[in-house]
């Protein structure tokens, strides 16, 4: 053999073994990014129902030198992409009403003839976003990545980099901390544009609800002012068999 055949032989086979070594890797990726997207899914579905339904909402907001505030809505949701959030109290914004459909989000008022356009991140009430009562789809809003394993408490915990799929999302990054044995969410950090920290939701009072544990309580605590926090609890969730048409500007007057 030639020198030149020598040095093709070896350069085809460096090639080859490259090609090989880029195929694998793609491999691995591929799997890590689809037992990611699992491991959000599954956890989606632990906080809520795939099916239609409904529950209420006690959120109370506990501020420095302030009273706290307590507000109740009651949720309506269909998948992942319909949801009505109707406030019940206070008494003076009783009949709000805020649709969302995919990532659009509008407040309807009584006696404004014409609905508002929100955006998920917009605050709804304490450190509570719209995005955060309205919209719970982590799987579809964002990018996962699994960046460690946590051990807390003699539990393992896959933690993921959530990345926005865009800017109409809630937030622009979250990590997020779930549990291996069962797919329950124990922690989540949000986080801006700019990379800082917002704040931290912690998830408990597990409960069995509707054939499945699910956390009933969030707790919300601001990253930028320490001790103001808003608390979360839900209850009396049950399925409901929700028309399409409930999800319309035109029907929500008909809502009770």
């Amino acid at each position: 053999m030639s020198k030149r055949s020598l040095f093709l032989s070896i350069v085809l086979l460096s090639a080859a073994f490259v090609g090989a070594a880029v195929h694998a890797q793609e491999g691995v990726a591929d799997k890590d990014d689809a037992r990611a997207r699992k491991i959000v899914e599954d956890a989606d579905r632990v906080r809520f129902p795939d099916e239609g339904f409904q529950v209420d909402v006690s959120i109370v907001t506990t501020r420095k030198d302030e009273a706290d505030d307590e507000r109740t809505y009651r949720v309506l949701s269909k998948g992942n992409e319909n949801t009505v959030v109707m406030i019940t109290a206070p008494a003076s914004e009783r009949g709000q009403i805020i649709l969302m459909k995919g990532h659009d989000l509008w407040v309807f008022l009584p006696n404004v003839s014409q609905p508002v356009r929100l955006s998920l991140a917009q605050r709804l009430t304490g450190e509570v976003a719209n995005g955060d009562l309205a919209r719970a789809n982590f799987a579809g809003d964002y990018n996962p990545r699994i960046v460690r394993t946590d051990t807390i408490d003699g539990e393992n915990y896959d933690v993921l980099e959530l990345t926005a799929v865009d800017r109409t999302v809630t937030y622009a990054r979250v990590l997020y901390w779930v549990r291996q044995s069962n797919s329950a969410p124990y922690k989540a950090e949000f986080y801006s544009t700019s990379n800082r920290l917002l704040k931290t939701c912690t998830y408990g009072k597990y409960e069995k609800v509707l054939g499945k544990l699910r956390p009933t309580q969030l707790v919300m605590a601001d990253a930028l002012h320490e001790g103001e926090k808003s608390v979360l609890d839900y209850s009396a969730m049950k399925l409901r068999d929700l028309p399409d048409k409930v999800f319309t500007k035109d029907y929500l007057k008909k809502l009770e």
